[in-house]
């Protein structure tokens, strides 16, 4: 009869492993990539026709007469387009243009709310460059990503150059991987990514300080293309994505960079920057800038305007001291942190 017993036992636990494991195959990650190719990317006048015929809404910003250099802007997670709109006017200004689209997965582009995936994030960006690219033939034309679009900008340089772009600049770049999050949040990350992805999460309660721009955060609050509410499974791919990010660092040179980082970026973590800057340092035309009154939205603080100015230099001269001499700040983080690790 014992045995009997532990038999039954047994099987009811092999069928309550058997409901758990269908369960998690069933509600497994979704993502949802781009459709195979139908005609090589266009631009519109508001839009960027991607290579699988998806629509993805493009703004501009331009100045009057032949711009001097063309920036090429890649919006964070769970923004869109409209990332630019401060920075953009002041460089259209002084002969910059700037080009920025809603990346799929967000904004008013198609699959709001669903990861797309890494892979099709860089065919989006690549197509983006050819469409730029053939408006503006003889200007110099620089990737301008924030917080993930930085990301996806180092990931797709990672993979394989980016023809037809003269650098990059990367503006808090998402680069806070698995390696760096503690055990609990790996652990529930891949518990609700592969159990309940549909469960939508907020960052509400957190007590995180993007911005000391109250204005512009009231107004994003209102804003209805800002998505408020995030799926699990959206975060796991973000995530991902910033895993390769991070493993990128080594791979990218043979290209101008700028890197551009807060001191009081609560959303992005020192550590995985600072090794990330250490990285890169080691590349030629690499150059490093740390801003010790800046926050995550470092083109939207309320002293955003430094950044511009250091952005329009570079992108001038990629060879010029910064206005700002954020440099310095930079070079004095890592020695503190290089001293800190000794």
């Amino acid at each position: 009869m014992q045995n009997l017993i532990r038999s039954v036992d047994w099987r009811r636990r092999l069928a309550l492993l058997l409901v758990l494991a269908c369960a998690v195959a069933s509600c497994a990650p979704v993502v949802r990539p781009m459709g195979p190719p139908v005609a090589p990317p266009a631009l519109t006048q508001d839009a960027l026709i991607a290579a699988d015929g998806a629509v993805l809404p493009m703004q501009s910003w331009l100045p009057r007469g032949r711009p001097k250099a063309v920036l090429l802007g890649l919006h964070g997670f769970n923004d869109y387009a409209n990332a630019f709109a401060m920075p953009a006017p002041w460089w259209a200004e002084r002969g910059i243009a700037t080009y920025a689209w809603d990346q799929r997965g967000f904004g008013a582009a198609p699959d709001r709310g669903y990861w797309p995936g890494r892979e099709t994030l860089s065919a989006d960006l690549r197509a983006a460059v050819r469409a730029v690219r053939a408006r503006h033939p003889d200007v110099p034309l620089f990737l301008l990503g924030v917080s993930m679009g930085g990301a996806v900008i180092m990931n797709a340089l990672a993979e394989r150059p980016i023809e037809g772009i003269d650098g990059a600049i990367l503006v808090a770049p998402a680069v806070w991987g698995r390696r760096h999050m503690n055990a609990l949040e790996r652990s529930a990350l891949w518990l609700l990514s592969h159990t309940m992805p549909w469960l939508t999460l907020s960052g509400r309660g957190l007590d995180i300080v993007a911005s000391d721009n109250i204005a512009m955060l009231r107004a994003l609050g209102r804003d209805p293309k800002i998505i408020k509410e995030t799926r699990a499974d959206a975060i796991r791919g973000l995530v991902n994505l910033m895993d390769a990010a991070f493993a990128a660092a080594p791979r990218l040179d043979g290209i101008p960079l700028l890197v551009a980082y807060g001191s009081r970026d609560e959303i992005v973590p020192t550590a995985p920057i600072v090794v990330v800057m250490r990285r890169l340092r080691r590349s030629e035309g690499v150059r490093l800038a740390l801003y010790d009154s800046g926050y995550h939205m470092l083109l939207r603080d309320v002293a955003a305007e430094i950044v511009w100015r250091d952005i329009a230099a570079w992108v001038g001269d990629r060879g010029a001291t910064l206005p700002s001499g954020a440099e310095r700040q930079a070079r004095a983080l890592l020695a503190r942190e290089h001293a800190a690790a000794d």
